[in-house]
């Protein structure tokens, strides 16, 4: 670990324990600030101490680690004195000095043995967690009880169900393997899972930009949806707008991540194309944003509304429109070539189009590069097509004639990049 020339490795070891040791101690001393001193285990000193002496049980002899081992047995009995000294004196239960010191003792161990980015996130883990009592406390007060049941889907989704299922095709007439069905899933609903805790947990009554962004990363559709309805029941005018805008923008930023992830080929044929539609869409979004200040009706608040991404029935959904859109490639591909494909994908943007771009993503037909991503281009234009249909259709009068403007902007640059590709084919 000796990552600074010249200085020997005893020296660097020696330095990063006490360090650590003290950080964690002057952390205790502050988050134990308010207490009387006779009531707590130690701080900065006893913790520094700990620390040295762990590394010292470890130099004596560093081919055993019985002396080190000795020392964790003892300080642990020496700290079960404590606790159970603590709990017939003051009744308190807390065990969170107790866990620091065994904690503090073990990282001379780690400094010695383990690369030096683990032991710095491992010190970093433990200042970070430590402090964050009280926001793991407002946190969970948010949380309902069928959360963790949902938190429990997901790793089942994405750690024992995925790695189980088979790499082969269902069959030639079906083109797609049960693993890259249920990897689609897990991607995109993790995408939207994490969109979703982020409004829930962090903002769950956001102003109508944090909804825009959020919501454009779980649904811009959807998000299209709430928010024209929500204009148009409270008057929320230009900023609902902005809020629109800001979702189809994030869109772009979701499909070129998953375009990363599953086929970078066609997430460098998109870059350009998509970032270029995202500036376009920010820039309307701060067009209407501009027209909402003067206004001034700004910092309105939208309730959390997102439905949970990781309900069984919405798995199903997407794994069956999954195989329809894999089969009806296929199909599409064999007798119409190319230019059926990028039609073909006009029509799907007025659907869900997140089960069509994942089985274009994992495309292993013949299928080039370029009509990959031109198809997932043209999806995109229709689809914002369907969403200004439904902004124009379920927002107030008052908006229609900015919606139909910003809306139609964002499709003639779609329109514009599906030129440009063909141009520099």
């Amino acid at each position: 670990m000796n990552f600074v020339p010249n200085i020997p490795d005893e020296i660097v070891h020696f330095l990063l324990v006490l360090v650590f040791s003290l950080l964690i101690g002057l952390e205790q001393r502050r988050h134990h600030s308010s207490k009387e001193a006779a009531e707590l285990f130690g701080t900065d000193r006893t913790f520094t101490f700990i620390g040295l002496l762990g590394y010292l049980l470890i130099v004596v002899n560093e081919k055993s680690f019985i002396p080190f081992l000795t020392g964790f047995v003892i300080l642990g009995l020496l700290l079960g004195i404590h606790y159970y000294l603590k709990i017939k004196e003051q009744q308190k239960y807390g065990l969170t000095s107790v866990i620091l010191a065994l904690l503090t003792y073990s990282i001379p161990l780690l400094i010695m043995t383990q690369p030096i980015w683990l032991t710095l996130s491992f010190v970093v883990a433990i200042l970070v967690i430590t402090e964050m009592k009280d926001e793991f406390v407002t946190i969970m007060q948010k949380v309902s009880q069928d959360e963790f049941i949902t938190l429990a889907k997901f790793i089942a989704f994405a750690g024992i169900i995925l790695p189980l299922l088979p790499h082969e095709n269902i069959s030639d007439s079906i083109p797609v393997s049960p693993y890259h069905i249920w990897l689609a899933i897990v991607v995109v609903s993790g995408i939207s899972y994490a969109s979703y805790l982020l409004k829930k947990l962090v903002f769950p009554k956001s102003s109508l930009t944090i909804t825009g962004i959020l919501g454009g990363l779980y649904s811009s559709t959807a998000t299209t949806v709430i928010l024209a309805r929500k204009e148009k029941s409270e008057s929320l005018g230009a900023e609902a707008v902005s809020a629109i805008m800001m979702a189809n923008g994030m869109m772009y930023l979701r499909i070129l991540l998953l375009a990363f992830l599953f086929n970078t080929a066609v997430a460098l044929r998109l870059v350009i194309p998509f970032l270029l539609l995202f500036v376009v869409s920010m820039v309307l979004s701060r067009t209407a944003l501009m027209k909402a200040e003067k206004q001034e009706i700004t910092g309105k608040q939208v309730e959390s509304t997102n439905r949970n991404p990781l309900e069984f029935r919405t798995a199903l959904v997407f794994g069956l429109l999954f195989v329809l859109f894999g089969l009806i490639t296929h199909y599409v591909s064999q007798a119409y070539g190319s230019a059926g494909v990028t039609t073909l994908a006009f029509v799907v943007g007025v659907t869900d189009i997140d089960p069509f771009l994942m089985n274009l993503l994992q495309q292993k037909s013949t299928l080039d590069v370029f009509v990959v991503a031109l198809a997932i281009l043209n999806a995109t234009n229709s689809n914002n097509l369907l969403k200004m249909i439904y902004a124009l259709s379920l927002s107030s009068k008052t908006v229609k004639r900015r919606m139909s403007l910003h809306f139609g902007i964002l499709l003639a640059a779609g329109i514009l990049c599906s030129i440009w590709f063909y141009v520099i084919k």
